[in-house]
């Protein structure tokens, strides 16, 4: 069943196409299949089921609405959605659609939907002979001489039959006579035809003329044939017939050449004089339909020019015939034929459609997102039949051609919307062929907005100055905000927020508009009480997500003269006597009026003037300062009390002002007792200075005790870092080379003499390790530490090895009595069994205890007494391994030490031992045991 869409062509053609490209862009494997039916098949007659030979799903068939589409114009086939079956829709005419080409396929595009997918199908129109041979005209007539010598060819007129293969034109045939014969020749296209051929003589007065049948017949199964009447008149003789210099002419002409273009000369002679030599030029009966319409024969000449308009498209090539008679009594006639190959130029212009416009795209489409796709067209052949596509460079789009003559528009950049919310695209199509033609195509493309674009602002920051005493609920800054995006996205909000820690500023004294973001103020400003105000406005959009800007805003409170100047001193209420000797000389301060004014600025700036006294001409006041000094020298006649009126003014506009009142006691007291205690000024002036100093002393100890608690807390954490990390240490770091060694001398100790000499490498975690001591015939961890005293610095050898002591150069070779007998293997209290390798102790424990004992003695021995509750010589060592157990049963391990840097062997031998006698090792001992205690 058809839908009912296609029969009302609601789903164009073009449409359809471009399905077909947007599938070819995303690479889909297109699958053909073929069918084969005959021509002339009844409407609904079944091809193939489509839906089996492709392996879709039969059920879903409707709802992928699978379309057939071809290029023709005509509907030829369409699909059943119940069936899968593709059926013939319309009637199928092989001539009408092919011609008389050999094969005859249609070609058509299978497209489902959900997803979209392509499948090629070809048709093979298959021939039946349904059409006659037929003859361009129902009766032929010849007129030959009797001249004629046999083997002369006669022409005949050519049948043409539209069916093709087996079932077209395939012989001729001739009715039994005496003196003709029929030929059957074929043509380059491998069309057949027919001459006469004459065997015997004509003889006129015999038989002056012939009737004879040309019968032509097809391949078909039954064959099909037609009969074309021939009348021969036998003329008179003519004895000479024209002849052409050649039986074959070729020519090349562009399918562009006007009318009147000459095309080819054709030139033939006859022997004859008179009359029978002149030769007339015309058309044979050989040709094909069409060609005395395109083509023009001069009768004399024999100039074949352009008469009509060729079009290469239509014929490539056009087979003229021409023939040449005399104008004798008897004329006879001559054939050649003129080839004339039509030349491709570029007269066809490209045509561009376009289809399955994706529009609008989202501005973030990922780069190659389909926009469109295009098919395009070119009628001409070879390279003025290939086309390229172009879009204007610089833009975000680029255009790709997945199958031949269809390209796809994809994305090539980056969309954005704010910078081009519409692009106008003009695709360009142009062939190869010269010149080159084009065709320009519009693709209006809009790109649609994703919420890409916070709130942007002209500027980070505002700085709001707003005077103090203004108005509550009027606009004091307008937010320029704006977001780029489209309306919904850009739907602003805005909100205040204080910065930092301190709240209440916003809901107290600002708020802001939400929708237009116009601040104001809610309650009047006060600069004396606050000067500035730090908020934040955050702005957010209405997108998805939401995108946020926040724009500080600081606020300061401009001054107002809205304070009137206070007056310090003297002090309002209270009554302040100043006392003045008479005979005081002019210019002397008497006191001074201060005065403040909590304004700021020129606001605050006072000015003093007298606005009254007792005695107007004896005081004066500073301008500036406020100072009332006397203006003249006291005398007796003033009076002894006298009142000043001060007027204190600020600076504002309009300026405001207050009053001061000072008494002045007129004494007779004398200016030097006067001078002992100035109005109390000192002891105020002691008392501010003492202040200042114990603030000063509060600060300097305040800083000196958390320097001091830092330091500690400092030393202490490092400290105990230095511990966690020594116990933290793995017991298997013995086994690798350490960074330092700690030494323990026992015979600088006082411990054991010289013979009995031994150094004990302690590692950085001997409190957790063994110390290494090296077993006889086995390798020891201070094998692997010979080098450790190697490189270290001189001094520090020295107070391990004695302050007489170098580092040698070479080892001496080493004494190999060096094991245990069996009296003196170490062992627990009382212990005389074990092996006669005599090793050391192998428990962890005693190890360490060992250990513990052998430092313990060494520096025990530096004070010179020793509690380990050993014997002289015993390191107190027989308290655990026995009383048998002393340091003279020690092995010497000296004898398999090296001490880098120095060219000795330890030994066992007192003489051996540092190159000294025992006495020189006693001293020795002496003098390490002064150096440690110091």
């Amino acid at each position: 069943m058809v839908p009912e869409a296609w029969r009302s062509g609601l789903v164009s053609t073009g449409r359809v196409v471009g399905v077909l490209l947007l599938l070819g862009a995303l690479n889909k494997a297109s699958t053909i299949i073929h069918y084969e039916i005959l021509e002339e098949r009844e409407k609904g007659f079944t091809v193939g089921n489509v839906v089996a030979d492709l392996g879709l799903d039969l059920g879903s068939l409707s709802a992928r609405r699978l379309r057939v589409v071809s290029g023709a114009s005509r509907r030829f086939f369409e699909v059943n959605w119940e069936t899968g079956e593709m059926f013939v829709n319309d009637r199928l005419d092989r001539e009408e659609l092919c011609g008389t080409l050999p094969s005859c396929t249609v070609t058509l595009e299978l497209v489902v939907e959900s997803p979209l997918e392509l499948f090629s199908a070809e048709v093979v129109i298959q021939d039946i002979n349904d059409n006659n041979p037929a003859f361009p005209t129902g009766e032929m007539k010849l007129e030959i001489s009797e001249a004629m010598a046999p083997g002369t060819r006669f022409p005949l007129e050519s049948a043409h039959d539209p069916d093709v293969g087996s079932n077209s034109l395939q012989t001729y045939e001739l009715s039994h006579n005496e003196y003709f014969a029929l030929r059957v020749q074929t043509r380059e296209d491998g069309t057949k035809y027919a001459e006469l051929v004459l065997e015997h003589s004509l003889d006129r007065e015999r038989e002056p003329s012939l009737q004879l049948v040309l019968t032509a017949l097809d391949g078909g199964t039954p064959a099909r044939s037609t009969s074309l009447p021939i009348r021969i008149t036998v003329l008179d003789a003519n004895d000479n017939a024209p002849a052409f210099n050649q039986s074959l002419y070729r020519a090349r002409v562009p399918e562009d050449a006007p009318p009147g273009t000459r095309v080819a000369q054709v030139l033939a002679t006859d022997l004859d004089e008179g009359l029978n030599g002149e030769i007339v030029y015309s058309f044979g009966s050989h040709n094909r339909a069409g060609v005395r319409e395109l083509f023009a024969l001069d009768l004399v000449t024999g100039v074949l020019t352009i008469k009509g308009r060729l079009d290469f498209e239509d014929t490539k090539l056009h087979e003229i015939y021409i023939q040449a008679k005399d104008k004798g009594a008897n004329p006879e006639g001559a054939h050649c034929k003129v080839l004339v190959e039509v030349v491709d130029v570029n007269d066809n212009a490209p045509e561009i459609t376009v289809t399955s416009v994706y529009s609008p795209v989202p501005e973030d489409a990922p780069l190659g997102t389909v926009i469109a796709l295009l098919s395009v067209t070119d009628l001409d052949a070879g390279e003025n039949g290939l086309v390229t596509c172009e879009v204007p460079p610089g833009l975000p789009f680029s255009l790709t051609s997945s199958l031949k003559n269809y390209f796809t528009l994809k994305t090539s950049a980056v969309l954005d919307r704010e910078t081009a919310p519409e692009y106008n695209l003009s695709i360009t199509a142009r062939d190869a062929g010269s010149p080159s033609l084009s065709a320009l195509s519009t693709v209006r493309v809009q790109v649609s907005d994703v919420n890409d674009n916070p709130p942007q602002s002209s500027q980070s920051s505002y700085d709001v100055y707003v005077e103090e005493n203004n108005f509550p609920g009027v606009p004091i800054l307008n937010l320029s905000v704006w977001d780029p995006d489209a309306p919904q996205n850009a739907r602003l909000s805005f909100f205040l927020f204080e910065q930092g820690a301190e709240t209440g500023l916003v809901g107290h004294y600002f708020t802001i508009n939400r929708d237009s973001g116009v601040l104001s103020s809610l309650v009047p400003l006060d600069y004396e009480d606050r000067r500035e105000f730090e908020l934040t406005a955050h702005i957010s959009d209405g997108g998805t997500p939401v995108l946020t800007t926040n724009i500080s805003v600081n606020i300061f409170v401009t001054d107002r003269n809205d304070n009137a100047p206070q007056v310090l001193y003297p002090r309002p209420g209270q009554n302040s006597v100043e006392m003045l000797s008479r005979g005081t000389a002019a210019g002397h301060v008497v006191s001074r009026v201060v005065g403040w004014d909590a304004d700021a600025g020129h606001n605050a700036w006072l000015s003093y003037s007298l606005l009254g006294a007792s005695n107007q001409s004896l005081f004066a006041v500073g301008l500036h300062t406020g100072q009332v000094s006397t203006a003249r020298p006291v005398q007796d006649t003033d009076s002894s009390r006298q009142t000043l009126t001060v007027l204190i003014t600020d600076n504002g506009e309009p300026s405001l002002s207050t009053t001061a009142t000072l008494t002045v006691s007129v004494t007779e007291e004398s200016p030097e007792a006067r001078a002992e205690f100035p109005s109390g000024s000192a002891p105020r002036e002691q008392n501010k200075n003492l202040t200042f100093y114990l603030l000063l002393s509060l600060i300097l100890v305040s800083v000196g005790f958390v320097v001091t608690v830092l330091g500690v807390i400092i030393f202490k954490v490092y400290k105990w870092k230095q511990s966690r990390d020594l116990y933290r240490a793995p017991v298997s770091s013995l086994y690798r080379t350490p960074g330092t060694s700690l030494h323990a001398d026992a015979v600088r100790g006082g411990l054991m003499p010289p013979h009995l000499y031994h150094q004990v490498y302690l590692t950085t975690d001997s409190r957790r390790s063994d110390p290494l001591l090296k077993k006889p015939g086995a390798a020891s961890p201070l094998a692997s530490r010979q080098n450790t005293l190697r490189s270290c610095d001189p001094v520090f050898y020295r107070q391990v090895l004695g302050a007489e002591s170098a580092p040698p150069g070479q080892q001496a070779p080493p004494n190999t009595d060096w094991r245990f007998s069996q009296a003196q293997r170490p062992g627990t209290s009382g212990s005389q069994n074990g092996d006669e390798t005599g090793t050391w102790p192998n428990n962890q424990f005693d190890t360490e205890m060992l250990q513990a004992m052998i430092l313990a003695s060494a520096s025990e021995a530096a004070d010179g007494s020793s509690t380990l509750g050993g014997g002289a010589g015993t390191m107190g060592l027989s308290a655990r391994y026995g009383p048998q157990f002393t340091l003279q049963h020690v092995p010497d391990y000296r004898q398999n030490v090296y001490i880098p840097g120095s060219n000795a062997t330890l030994t066992n031998a007192p003489g051996k031992r540092d190159g000294k006698t025992p006495a020189g090792g006693n001293g020795n001992k002496k003098k390490s045991g002064k150096k440690e205690k110091k």
